[in-house]
């Protein structure tokens, strides 16, 4: 794993950085790093991307999301390090002898840390057993980190309220100067306070622990996932709720940023699985970088600004008062295993969904393999897909050019790409057939003649109908790649529609969680009402001032 190419003496070449000592690690062909610079050269690339981008504000909780993976664990260790350096650095203490921590001492990381493990167990079939086993390893690990830690089930997506699916305001994002105000403030604080007390690490905290999920949860998980059909569909779906569950803690406990360990591997596996899955149309959202609190933003994107979607960027600010941001962007699968492997990183092994899963059984799985054997043959194929990714702009529609953002999509939280319009779009086509396909052939033969009330006013049409179809009101609300998993939502009633054959199922929202519904439903009462209200006659205030008039 750290041998040295056949054609290179381990007694001739030294370490590329230091020019002395022996390398134990090749990153690159011709990168040969020893111990320590290449824990210093790993340590930089995590600190230049947190320094460069300027987003995480001295004092402010930060919430970081731990798997119990390669990645996140390596996350987590590079946060601990930052504490425990500072630490050595109070009077009386021995110097840190690494030379890559021995500048550190005016790059530590001013925010408040804490972590979140979310048990999948029940997702991924897991045993009682082999849950409790996995949680009683992960809470070790948390334990020895020494910051607050939270630890769910996935079942408790299920007792969300609907809220966790709304964007909600957030405060404007500071510029440049007022970044570094807040840094200039924080230290002359810790110099009144004396250094010695600048040095100490946060106090402890209680840990929080959520109780066991009940039974009812536990069956109605593994119903909902043993109802979609296909691994993709579970994988997404998995990614969804456990976004969500993450985002609502983070909510409910004060954090105002979420860190993620996504790797840049992972990321570029990540845009060609969401370009295979029809999310083209926020694939520039997805990947693009945007500075926002490094000057102006620019032109092209100035109706965006406070709506870009940085899920592949460093930061995700699609959840409004909850940012996501990805510090690991900038490491290789292969660097974080050198790492992880060199400095004893510990690692929680939890298995997923597509665990043992053949390599053609989900689009995920299929991407990763092809990303992975082609980075084997061609080294740059994951830096030139991260790369390309953040030059990707998506330029505003007319229609939201000058005004708010339209609605976003109930499961991703994505500004839906409506364009009923244009049926040659996929999208658009779906849309606007979307209504008519959820009424009974039966009800529309012995439908009346007249034609509906909302149409003649040039309104939408089939707003009189008594019953309103679930199904159609979710789907209408969600863009064309959640739609597309959603039809392997399966374990549904037989399709009434023409030339259907009766054995066919349509999926079923049934086994979706609670608050995935109710907040559909409150959607769609709200842009009912927001109908009506365009055809409410209003009072006229100079009806007193001119009685004459009828």
């Amino acid at each position: 794993m750290f041998s040295l190419p056949p054609h290179v003496s381990s007694r001739e070449q030294k370490c590329v950085k230091c020019k002395e000592g022996l390398p134990v690690v090749v990153i690159r062909a011709g990168d040969a790093f020893c111990r320590d610079c290449f824990k210093a050269f790993y340590v930089h690339k995590f600190r230049a991307v947190l320094g460069k981008n300027r987003l995480i504000f001295p004092g402010e909780k930060v919430l970081l999301a731990w798997s119990g993976g390669p990645s996140s664990s390596s996350m987590l260790w590079q946060v601990l390090e930052v504490r425990l350096h500072a630490i050595l650095l109070r009077p009386g203490c021995a110097r840190p002898s690494s030379r890559g921590l021995s500048r550190d001492s005016a790059k530590r990381l001013r925010f408040v840390p804490g972590v979140v493990y979310a048990d999948e167990g029940a997702a991924c079939g897991q045993s009682p057993e082999d849950r409790a086993k996995t949680v009683a390893e992960a809470k070790l690990v948390l334990q020895s980190v020494g910051f607050p830690w939270h630890i769910v089930a996935l079942e408790e997506v299920f007792s969300l309220p609907p809220s966790v699916l709304r964007c909600s305001a957030r405060e404007p994002v500071g510029t440049e100067g007022a970044y570094k105000a807040a840094v200039g403030s924080l230290l002359q604080q810790q110099h009144a306070l004396g250094e010695e007390q600048q040095s100490l690490p946060c106090p402890p905290r209680l840990p929080i622990q959520a109780g066991p999920p009940t039974a009812g949860q536990t069956e109605a998980l593994s119903t909902l996932f043993s109802s979609v059909e296909t691994l993709t569909a579970k994988e997404e779906l998995l990614r969804t709720l456990r976004t969500h569950l993450i985002l609502h803690v983070a909510r409910t406990h004060g954090y105002s940023k979420v860190m993620m360990g996504d790797s840049c591997t992972r990321l570029a596996i990540k845009l060609m699985t969401s370009l295979a899955l029809g999310r083209g149309a926020f694939l520039a959202w997805d990947t693009v970088r945007l500075q926002a609190a490094q000057g102006p933003v620019p032109t092209l994107l100035a109706p965006f600004s406070t709506q870009c979607l940085l899920s592949r960027g460093f930061s995700d600010e699609r959840h409004g008062d909850v940012v996501v941001v990805r510090p690991m962007r900038e490491h290789t699968l292969k660097e974080v295993a050198f790492y992880n492997r060199l400095f004893a990183v510990p690692s929680v092994f939890t298995p997923a969904v597509d665990t043992k899963a053949p390599e053609k059984a989900s689009i995920h799985r299929l991407m990763e393999a092809f990303i992975l054997r082609l980075q084997a043959q061609f080294p740059s194929t994951v830096s030139t897909v991260y790369r390309t990714s953040e030059k990707l702009v998506k330029a505003p529609r007319d229609g939201c050019a000058a005004g708010t953002p339209g609605p976003r999509c109930l499961l991703c939280m994505c500004v839906l790409d409506v364009d009923t319009a244009d049926s040659a779009t996929a999208f658009g086509a779906q849309t606007s057939s979307q209504l008519p396909q959820t009424q009974p052939p039966i009800a529309q033969a012995e439908a009346p003649t007249v034609s509906c009330c909302c149409t003649r006013m040039g309104g939408a049409r089939h707003c009189c109908r008594t019953e309103e179809d679930p199904r159609a009101r979710v789907i209408e609300q969600l863009c064309y790649g959640c739609r597309v998993n959603m039809k392997d939502l399966v374990s549904g009633s037989p399709s009434p529609g023409p030339g259907t054959v009766s054995s066919l199922l349509q999926p079923s929202l049934d086994p979706l969680p609670p608050y995935i519904l109710a907040e559909a439903q409150l959607r769609s009462q709200r842009a009912e009402a927001e109908q009506i209200q365009e055809y409410l006659l209003e009072d006229r205030e100079d009806e007193d001032a001119r009685p004459g008039e009828n």
